[in-house]
Parts: C-alpha cells; structure tokens; sequence
C-alpha cells in the first residue's frame, strides 16, 4: 500500500511539475502564421514556396516545442494592405496566432509590423523590402530576417559606379518598397561620386513598360535600374530585350532580382546581369543539401525569401525551446541574444531596430556556355560582411536606438 502511494505521490508529482514545464505556451499551442503572396507577381518568390519552408523548418524541429504542438495556417493577402490587416487581426484575436511569417509587399508588411506591436506578438518579416521596416517604423516585436532596400541598393550601387557605371535612370514600382529601394540606391550612388539623372514609376504588376523603358533609354544614364521586383521585374528585363536596351550601351541592373526570376527569364536574357542575394543554392554543402530537399518538395530551387523562413522559423522555436515560453517580449529577447548559426547564416545577429544582420553577395549571371546544369546560373563576385551591406545602426532613425 505505502508503495502504491508512493507511486501515485511520484507520478502527481511528475505530472504536475510537467504541466508548470508547459505552462508558458499560451494556448496549449504554437501557432505560425505564414501571410503572403499565393497568386500574383510574388507567388514565386514567396507563396506556396514560404509555406513549404515553414512547414520543412517545423517538421525538421519535431513538430513540437516544450511538447507542445506547432501548427501552421496560410493565408494570401493579395498585396493588399487592407486585406493583409483584416487577416492578421482575425488571426490574432480569434484564431491565436504567436507569430506571422514573410508578409511580401512592403505596403502590407509595414502596418503588419504595427499591428503585432499593438497586439504584442512577433513578426517576422523575409518577403518584405522597405528599409523603414528596421528604420523610422521599427518595432521591438518585428525582426526583419533576410533583405531590405538598403542592403540591396548598397552592395550592387557602390560596386557598380567604383567600375565606371557612374549615372543611374531608375524605372520604380510606384509603392512603399519601390519608393524605398530607388531612395536607398539613389543615396548609394550619390555618396559613391554618382549621378542620377532621373527615374519614372510604374503601377504595381504592370503589363507594359515600354514607355519608362523609352524614357530610360532618352536619359542616356549608363545604368537603368530597376527599383522593382517579381514579375514586374521580369516584365521590364523581357521588355527591355526587345528595345535593345543594353546594345545601346546601356547596363541594366536588377536591384532585387530572385533566382525564380532568372530561372524564368534564361541565361541568354539575363546574362551579365549583376544581382544582389542572401542566399545561393550552390554555395556550401548545407545550401547544396537544403536546397535538393526544397527542390523536391516544390519544384525550384528556394529564393532567398524561402531560404531566410526556413532559418527564421528554426530560431523562432529554438528561443521558445531555450526559453520555455511564447511570450512575445521574452522570445524577441532570447531571438536577439542567440547568434544565427545554419545553412542560411554564419554568425549572423539580430540588432535592437530588428534588423538580423548577415552577409550579402553580389552575382553575375552566368553565359548560357557557362553553366553545367538548369539552376547553375550565378558566379560570386563579392561577399560582403553584414555590417557592411546593412545600414549603420544609428543611421535609420529607429526609436528604439536611442532608448536603447
């Protein structure tokens, strides 16, 4: 009898030193929120192919966190700001959502940022673009995990006008990201010893560039840039093709250029075309190994964007793991104070304004005789440190600096 009671006292004491374990992960659960671009001009950056990262990241950890169960609900926001809002606050004040993931389209993704501030929960921002993200919008709930407009805008503009490509004409989606990235380059080239001699904006997922290409070509700038991405992008490299843009003697830059994007558009459009990016397939063993398995999941190789949600995900859990709770505050905290270490980043950090600092490279692509197989499409130029490619932490004008 007293061995039976001993064993009941043990396993009430088991049990209920298992619940206070667990007691932290509000709601029993760990729920992802991935909100991005299924069915327009981002799909093939982001879309389905952000999900299946998240989903790789979350099956990779177990599935579970603090044992508790970690699900994942996917919603498109259309690039619409409204609609993007109107999804984000059902998901957290009625279906419980931790944490939203990727949010492409800097317009939607700014009052995300807000909004998971407001409701203290965490955002974590990879498809997004504006600098403002970690700059005059910054959010102690939002990290900002795998590009923006200044870093893209300094590793291509800098090198570019040190080689002679001194005068810029720049063809802009006419939103908060195009805004941004034609501001930060235009900056770069100015403060490299540059001119820019004008620039034209387009509506977002335009059909036609003919006449901003017409007027980029009247500028006689040596380098049109363009301030744009996903099919926008394509639609203009297309374009300009057929308007003979570069054997005019003008050098066409891609300021956000995705490897879906080059996959799409071949070799023989792009090549020469210079492109910065986070990640590369083909650079490692563990880029080379992450990026079969994705490959086989989904059908291309991932973007920079996928590639970043994946690491993003995994550090996410990992600080709750460390931590024992999804307490925004906390998990944010113990996200800062971990070095990002994987296939992604080496010693990449997380700054005070959001910011997860890491290194950027700059391509070139291939010639068609050049690559040996269908996703051989770049060769490294340069790799910049990340303290290098991202704006100086005092310079963005984030709040949150100086209380810091």
């Amino acid at each position: 009898m007293k061995s039976l009671l001993a064993a009941a006292a043990a396993g009430l004491a088991l049990a209920v030193s298992g619940t206070a374990a667990n007691a932290q992960i509000s709601d029993d659960v760990v729920k992802l929120g991935v909100l991005t671009d299924m069915s327009s001009l981002y799909a093939d950056a982001t879309g389905k192919g952000s999900v299946a990262a998240v989903e790789m990241a979350v099956a990779d950890y177990g599935g579970k966190v603090k044992g508790k169960p970690i699900q994942v609900v996917v919603a498109d926001h259309q690039n619409k700001p409204d609609v993007g809002v109107s999804i984000a606050r059902n998901w957290y004040d009625n279906e419980k959502v931790d944490a939203i993931l990727d949010v492409p389209t800097s317009s939607v993704a700014l009052p995300i940022s807000a909004l998971t501030r407001e409701k203290n929960k965490i955002h974590i921002n990879s498809g997004g673009g504006s600098s403002d993200i970690t700059g005059t919008a910054c959010s102690p709930n939002t990290v900002h995990w795998t590009y923006d407009t200044y870093a893209l805008s300094n590793v291509a503009g800098k090198a570019m006008v040190k080689r002679g490509d001194d005068t810029w004409f720049f063809v802009t989606a006419d939103y908060a990201f195009g805004m941004a990235l034609e501001r930060d380059a235009a900056n770069v080239v100015k403060e490299t010893g540059g001119k820019v001699l004008g620039d034209v904006r387009h509506p977002l997922n335009s059909s036609d560039f003919s006449s901003f290409l017409l007027q980029a070509q009247a500028s006689k700038a040596k380098v049109v840039a363009l301030a744009n991405a996903g099919g926008d992008t394509t639609t203009a490299l297309k374009q300009a093709a057929e308007f003979g843009l570069t054997q005019g003697g003008q050098k066409l830059i891609a300021l956000l250029m995705e490897i879906t994007d080059t996959h799409a558009l071949g070799l023989k459009a792009t090549q020469g075309l210079i492109v910065t990016d986070a990640f590369y397939w083909d650079m490692h063993d563990e880029t080379r190994a992450f990026s079969k398995r994705f490959n086989e999941k989904v059908g291309h190789m991932p973007t920079m964007i996928q590639a970043g949600l994946y690491s993003a995900t995994m550090h996410y859990l990992k600080a709750i793991e460390a931590i024992g709770t999804d307490e925004a505050p906390k998990v944010m905290e113990q996200m800062r104070k971990t070095p990002v270490n994987d296939f992604f980043a080496k010693n990449g950090h997380i700054r005070i304004d959001g910011r997860m600092v890491h290194d950027m490279y700059l391509f070139e692509t291939k010639k068609p005789e050049e690559s040996k197989g269908e996703w051989d499409l770049y060769k490294l130029i340069a790799t910049v440190p990340g303290d290098e490619a991202f704006r100086p932490l005092d310079k963005g004008g984030c709040p949150l600096v100086k209380s810091n």
